[in-house]
């Protein structure tokens, strides 16, 4: 054996969890993503999904997806830069820059490529990255590789932003980022303060809105529209994945600095553009999400119907104010135990452990889509309730 698969055979976390017969992950869905699945021949109802709209099985999608493989075939068979650039990838870029507001947008094959492309492809040796503790890893990959300095403030906290500002260069780029809605704790960015603190210090902002689009601002635009400062964010990023039913990503901004990142950007340039479908998807889902706006008000609904249960079932929810409602366990294990015996009972949440959160801070990542009912909704905080119950009293008896 080899030092490398020496090294990794040692790695033995996920075979210890399984032996306990925990295991959380990799599950194998038999259906598609809505608010109920197929998991192992059975159905269970869905807790665990970022498709905040509902649309991934929309019939009007999977008519668009279809007409798109029957034009373009499944894929683009190249970067864009070069032969994989199609006019469907040309009509969303357009389309998702007015989305935004902003005057240009190019489009990435995936979100988590848009942050590891973008971030280091506009700061150099001599500049600077400020980001949030809680970032998303995609975030933190793309600080990793950029040339410039990166800087952790605490989490939407507004002074410790500002003493690192304040010993900044301001003949040199500051770039600060953030995510909009953060992924596991739910809460919004105080994303019009950074814009003040970036005003005053001469620094630039780029907002991660993965988890935004669709959700907060007009038209589900995002965290910009939400504090009415998209003129002050200067980049705007976001993934199809979530309330956008596809897979890729995009970033937004003014014509210079997308023209640049369009040329410069290594996970832009050397990977092939998203497949026909894909783009079709996304087109079909912003037209859906302009025309049916009761969408995100019944996810309005459901998100504030469900944390107001939870509260009042003893369940500590953090800072969350979103459709993502971290439900605070605390061990690792124990969170694993509530994850198995909710899919037991034919509920799906996803299961946080460390080192997707801190330590001893292990959460249920519960999430809610706008197709969710509110009877669907109560059955899953009755059955948190008996895994509560259940948990804690097999802890008292050991």
């Amino acid at each position: 054996m080899r030092l490398l698969q020496k090294k990794f055979a040692k790695y033995n976390i996920p075979q210890i969890v399984k032996e306990k017969g925990l295991y959380s992950y990799y599950h194998s869905f038999e259906s598609g993503q809505d608010t109920e699945v197929i998991l192992n021949g059975k159905k269970a109802l869905m807790f665990g999904s970022n498709s905040y709209l509902g649309l991934t099985n929309h019939p009007e999608i999977i008519k668009a997806a279809k007409k798109a493989l029957d034009k373009y075939g499944t894929g683009a068979s190249g970067s864009r830069l070069m032969n994989g650039n199609l006019d469907l990838h040309n009509e969303l870029e357009n389309n998702l820059a007015d989305f935004v507001s902003k005057p240009a947008a190019t489009i990435f094959s995936t979100g988590f490529q848009v942050n590891m492309g973008t971030i280091p492809s506009l700061v150099g040796r001599n500049d600077l990255i400020v980001i949030d503790d809680k970032s998303h890893a995609s975030i933190i990959e793309g600080c990793r590789i950029a040339y410039a300095k990166t800087l952790k403030y605490k989490h939407n906290n507004m002074e410790s932003l500002e003493k690192i500002l304040q010993k900044t260069d301001k003949t040199q780029t500051t770039l600060i980022v953030t995510d909009g809605i953060f992924s596991m704790e739910g809460d919004i960015a105080h994303l019009d303060k950074i814009c003040k603190l970036a005003d005053k210090y001469s620094a630039s902002v780029m907002v991660d809105d993965a988890h935004a689009l669709g959700v907060i601002g007009k038209n589900g635009s995002g965290t910009a529209s939400h504090y009415n400062i998209t003129e002050k964010t200067d980049l705007i990023m976001g993934t199809f994945s979530k309330s956008l039913a596809s897979l890729g990503g995009f970033v937004a901004g003014d014509f210079d600095t997308i023209n640049y990142i369009k040329h410069n950007a290594r996970s832009l340039l050397f990977s092939a553009g998203i497949p026909p479908a894909s783009a079709a998807t996304v087109l079909k889902a912003l037209e859906i999400i302009k025309r049916e706006p009761e969408r995100i008000s019944r996810l309005w609904e459901n998100t504030n119907y469900a944390s107001k249960c939870l509260l009042q079932e003893g369940f500590s929810i953090g800072e969350s104010t979103t459709p993502i409602i971290p439900i605070l366990i605390g061990d690792d294990i124990k969170t694993y135990q509530y994850g198995t015996m909710l899919l037991e009972q034919g509920i799906y949440v996803n299961p946080v452990v460390s080192p997707g959160v801190e330590k001893g801070k292990a959460i249920l990542r519960f999430s809610l889509m706008a197709t969710h009912t509110k009877e669907q909704i109560d059955i899953a905080i009755d059955k948190l309730v008996k895994c509560r119950k259940l948990i804690e009293t097999t802890t008292a008896i050991e």
